[in-house]
């Protein structure tokens, strides 16, 4: 697969940083697109000197600005995206700018410079509270949140090109993903930068609810692995769920990183389970998470020094900073 030329939208966040590695460790030349809202330029330090490797600080939003990156481009992995759930709340715009508009242009893009393949990061958000364990792909969608909303309305639209204009693409929904270089971002989000925090200032972890939920917990090179054969792959205008093949409850994930735990209110419109069923991508296209919990979490660990600078959260400011959470999804 030599002098393949790989974009990634996004390049610089969480997970677009290790599909970057994992593209360059493939020998693809790699053109990254990021504005650096949630993502970090520090993401791709160690690679900094790689003459594979371009960054373009650039917004998916404004397409007179994006279009020429993708000139000459194989493979495009659409992973910019405005993620949590309470400031999708709070500046629904932002949200549908990004996640829908921003995925517009990038399929526009993609299109007018005939690329390979457009493998779009999706979420299993987009399935609510779902009626069955684990769930397939063909379960009913119902956004419970205008972060699931953008996110499935992206989807749409990367599989609408993909119907109408042929445009080769694929879609997968993500679920739980975690591992090292994790968003640290002000706002309050995801459960592993949360704990990891809350563990590096001796501070217990604030578990929701009784902690017996599960959640799909999927190591993040296992995801750029799905992303990376996705692209490669025979595969068109398909949605795969990308999990872990089990499902773990946060009393074990606390088990795991060690320490004291404090438990804040069960929230609405959140699902006791996430657990995907991955038999649709292990039959068509042969993968399978291969990192255990056990080890995504001693990975962390070990590099835990990251989350050094990220917000410390107590229960207080939790409930301050969920509170919008409540009074609009409380409702329903």
């Amino acid at each position: 697969m030599g002098n393949m030329i790989s974009l990634v939208t996004g390049g610089c966040g969480f997970i677009g940083s290790h599909m970057v590695d994992r593209l360059l460790a493939e020998g693809h030349t790699v053109r990254v697109i990021d504005n650096f809202t949630t993502g970090r330029p520090g993401n791709l330090d160690h690679q900094k000197g790689n003459g594979n490797l371009k960054v373009y600080q650039m917004d998916i939003r404004d397409k007179g600005e994006i279009a020429p990156v993708f000139k000459g481009v194989d493979y495009v992995f659409h992973l910019a995206a405005l993620a949590d759930i309470v400031p999708s709340i709070q500046k629904p715009w932002e949200y549908y700018s990004s996640n829908v508009l921003g995925t517009y242009h990038v399929v526009e893009c993609a299109r007018e410079a005939g690329i390979r393949k457009l493998v779009y990061a999706a979420s299993s958000s987009c399935y609510g509270i779902p009626d069955e364990f684990p769930t397939k792909e063909t379960a009913e969608i119902r956004p419970q949140y205008p972060y699931a909303l953008t996110k499935r309305l992206g989807e749409e639209t990367v599989l609408h090109w993909g119907q109408v204009y042929g445009l080769p693409v694929v879609t997968l929904r993500l679920f739980n993903v975690y591992g090292t270089r994790s968003r640290t971002s002000g706002t309050y989000g995801a459960v592993f930068g949360v704990f990891l925090a809350q563990k590096l200032a001796g501070k217990p972890f604030t578990v929701v609810g009784t902690g017996e939920q599960t959640r799909d917990f999927t190591y993040v090179t296992d995801v750029a692995d799905a992303f990376y054969m996705a692209a490669l792959s025979e595969a068109t205008n398909e949605t795969f769920n990308v999990g872990s093949g089990g499902t773990y409850s946060v009393n074990r994930l606390c088990e795991l990183l060690g320490g004291e735990t404090v438990h804040i209110p069960k929230r609405p419109g959140e699902p006791d389970c996430t657990f995907a069923d991955t038999e649709k991508i292990e039959k068509s296209l042969g993968w399978r998470a291969k990192v255990t919990l056990e080890e995504g979490v001693a990975k962390i660990l070990a590099n835990i020094d990251y989350w050094r600078e990220a917000p410390v959260w107590t229960p207080d400011s939790i409930g301050e900073a969920t509170s919008d959470w409540f009074k609009y999804l409380g409702k329903q």
